[in-house]
């Protein structure tokens, strides 16, 4: 049992790195989730495309993103529920991840009865439209949003047309179901509030996860400054960008695979490492056409350094 008084399982979305990978899965249409002229909550299509498609001709898409994370779900919640343990559902992400916690967290409330559902989202996009957002919290799921002020990645889509329009009589605005608007709370950081932080443009180290780590582990209220106790180490935050003020001397972009990810084999040579046959990308169309086959072609390689060895 957790401190919160229930068993919570916790789901953790991957997102795109890089603001431009971001705008690259917006499609900039919103569409319906639901059948019926009575359902007016939209998706953007982008989104909605990764969380739902699925292909046969694909070792891993043979079903979707939806079916195999809620299919875990429901195996724990079976789990723990037949302990007669009291069970609740942390979804949370980065960027793309938050936009996908969204729709996670719709599905589990819209499919699993008396099941408490939160998300904490770091970063992420608007997904949906104003009735999207009401119907997550007519079914009581609660939502906070992490944002950095300056990340542009959070203030799409819907740049201009968003829930501000909400302002205006709906006379003038219509009801915005092709109005992107978020969800839930807003816990609004600042890249300025931060001592150890570079206040010129990067748009790269305003959206990077160990950014907005960095400024939660310092932030105490909107009124106060940065936390001097803060105990994340502030190296993290240039692991991937140049953000860190230069007389911290801590290097942009740090962080590589332990020798650039080679591996010291049996015979003594540093090579990629083995993959498992089941981490091995399906072979695309060509390859099938020239039957080529990885294993057989990984295991000849390993002959020929092993007499090359001798």
């Amino acid at each position: 049992m957790c401190w919160i008084g229930c068993r919570d399982i916790l789901v953790a979305w991957g997102g795109t790195v890089t603001p431009s990978g971001v705008f690259e899965d917006f499609q900039r249409k919103l569409e319906p989730i639901g059948h019926g002229d009575d359902h007016h909550a939209r998706l953007e299509h982008g989104f909605l495309s990764i969380y739902t498609s699925k292909s046969k001709s694909t070792r891993y898409s043979k079903s979707s993103v939806s079916e195999q994370v809620m299919g875990e779900i429901r195996k724990l919640m079976s789990l723990y529920r037949d302990r007669g343990e009291e069970v609740s559902l942390t979804i949370t992400g980065h960027s793309l991840g938050g936009a996908l916690a969204l729709l996670n967290a719709h599905e589990a409330s819209s499919t699993i009865p008396n099941l408490p559902v939160s998300v904490i989202s770091f970063g992420a996009p608007r997904v949906g439209n104003g009735a999207f957002r009401d119907e997550l919290h007519q079914k009581g799921v609660k939502t906070l949003r992490l944002v950095v002020k300056q990340d542009m990645v959070q203030k799409m889509p819907g740049l201009v047309f968003n829930e501000g329009l909400e302002r205006f009589d709906e006379h003038i605005t219509g009801a915005l179901e092709w109005v992107y608007t978020h969800v839930g709370a807003e816990l609004k950081l600042d890249v300025q509030s931060s001592p150890y932080l570079k206040h010129g443009l990067n748009f790269l180290g305003f959206h990077i996860t160990e950014t907005y780590l960095h400024l939660v582990d310092g932030f105490l209220s909107t009124r106060s400054n940065f936390r001097v106790d803060a105990k994340r180490d502030v190296a993290l935050v240039n692991k991937a960008c140049d953000m860190l003020v230069d007389e911290l001397r801590v290097p942009h972009s740090w962080y590589q695979l332990g020798n650039k990810g080679l591996v010291c084999n049996e015979y003594g040579r540093w090579v990629k490492p083995r993959r498992d046959p089941e981490d091995i990308p399906s072979p695309i169309e060509g390859a099938q056409k020239h039957n080529l086959n990885i294993e057989e072609a990984q295991k000849g390689r390993e002959r020929l350094v092993h007499l090359q060895s001798l």
